[in-house]
C-alpha cells in the first residue's frame, strides 16, 4: 500500500507534525491564509469581553495596558480560546464551541449585560445579528486582519485527504485548486459548510481542535 500523503492549509507545529511521522504519512504544510494583528485603542470596553478566536486574543495582548481588562468577565468560542485567556490571567464565564451556541447562552442567561466583541475582519454575522436581535448592548473592534494566500499546488501532486481549519482557508485554496478525490477533513461544522456543493467527502473533527482534526484523519488511514 502507498504511503498516505495529506496536505494541511496551515502551517503545524512541531508536534503535531510529529504525530504524522510517527503513523507514517506523508505530510505538507502550505499556509493558505495570513493573520495580521491591528493595533487599536482600549476605551469604551464594556463590562464583558467576547472573544470568537484565538487571534483575538493573541492581538489583544500585543496592546499597550491590556492587563486593565483582566478584571472583565469572558465568553468565548473554543476550547483552545478558553485555555489562551486563562493563560494570560482571564476569567472565562462561559465558552462554547460554536458563536452560534455562545450566542444562545448570552441571549438566554447574560442578556442583561453589555459587551465588547473582539473581532476579525472576516467574522461571521452569527454573534453581532444575535446580540442585535435580543436587544443586548454591545460594541466591536476588529483587532486582526485575516488575508487570503492562495497558492498553486504543482499538478504532480496527489493528496489522499486536506486539512481545512477555517472557511476562508477554503476559499483560498479554491482559488487556484480543484477539489478532486480527497477527503477534506475539517475543524468544524463553519469550515466544512464553506465546501458544501464543492464535495461530498468531508469529515468533520468531533471537537472543533487541531488535534481532533490530526485525530479524525488517524481514525481514517489507520
Amino acid at each position: 500500500m502507498s504511503q498516505i500523503s495529506i496536505l494541511s492549509t496551515k502551517t503545524l507545529s512541531a508536534e503535531q507534525r510529529q504525530v504524522f511521522l510517527n503513523a507514517n504519512i506523508d505530510l505538507l504544510e502550505q499556509d493558505f491564509i495570513e493573520i495580521k494583528h491591528s493595533v487599536f485603542e482600549l476605551d469604551k470596553i464594556n463590562s464583558n469581553l467576547i472573544f470568537s478566536s484565538q487571534n483575538a486574543v493573541l492581538s489583544l495582548v500585543e496592546q499597550n495596558g491590556w492587563e486593565i481588562l483582566k478584571s472583565k468577565s469572558v465568553f468565548c468560542v473554543g476550547i483552545k480560546t478558553k485555555e489562551l485567556l486563562e493563560l494570560h490571567g482571564f476569567k472565562v464565564e462561559a465558552y462554547m464551541d460554536y458563536a452560534s451556541e455562545l450566542a444562545e447562552i448570552i441571549t438566554l442567561i447574560y442578556n442583561k449585560e453589555s459587551y465588547t466583541f473582539f473581532s476579525g475582519n472576516l467574522r461571521k454575522e452569527t454573534l453581532p445579528k444575535a446580540l442585535k436581535n435580543a436587544g443586548i448592548t454591545f460594541n466591536e473592534i476588529e483587532v486582526y486582519q485575516t488575508k487570503l494566500a492562495p497558492f498553486k499546488i504543482s499538478i504532480q501532486e496527489k493528496f489522499d485527504g486536506i486539512l481545512f481549519f477555517s472557511p476562508s482557508a477554503v476559499e483560498s485554496y479554491l482559488t487556484d485548486n480543484k477539489l478532486k478525490n480527497e477527503i477534506c477533513f475539517c475543524i468544524g461544522e463553519t469550515t466544512a459548510s464553506a465546501l458544501e456543493n464543492k464535495t461530498k467527502n468531508i469529515i468533520v473533527a468531533e471537537q472543533p481542535t487541531i488535534e481532533d482534526v490530526i485525530e479524525s484523519i488517524l481514525e481514517e488511514y489507520k
